[in-house]
């Protein structure tokens, strides 16, 4: 499944796009301790969490995931934004929680990490 049909599916704002919204989705990580992302989450995975700040798209860039996409209705810092749109990272948007997302996510068959 692609970024692009994850966006249509599920509704989802784009907040910052790459050229790369048809980049193939390896599977999803759900947190918000960066360490842990590091740790786990593997290239072209989606990103979900809550945290807004730049260091979010530090840590996207790192591990080459496919998207950040933030929940609740988050809106990523000013900062933020600038540094996905200079790093070329893919950054969603969702009013859903993370919970309801992520469920969403594994029903289209997005498994997770292991």
């Amino acid at each position: 499944m692609t970024i692009q049909e994850v966006v249509d599916s599920l509704h989802l704002e784009i907040l910052a796009q790459h050229d790369g919204l048809d980049a193939e989705i390896t599977g999803g990580y759900a947190s918000d301790l960066l360490s842990d992302v590091i740790a786990h989450s593997k290239a072209g995975n989606l990103w979900i969490t809550m945290q807004t700040h730049r260091n979010i798209i530090a840590v996207a860039t790192l591990k080459e995931l496919a998207a950040v996409v933030l929940v609740n209705g988050r809106t990523p810092d000013p900062e933020t934004m600038e540094k996905a749109q200079e790093e070329k990272v893919n950054l969603l948007g969702s009013r859903l929680p993370a919970f309801e997302l992520v469920g969403r996510l594994y029903q289209m068959g997005i498994p997770g990490v292991l």
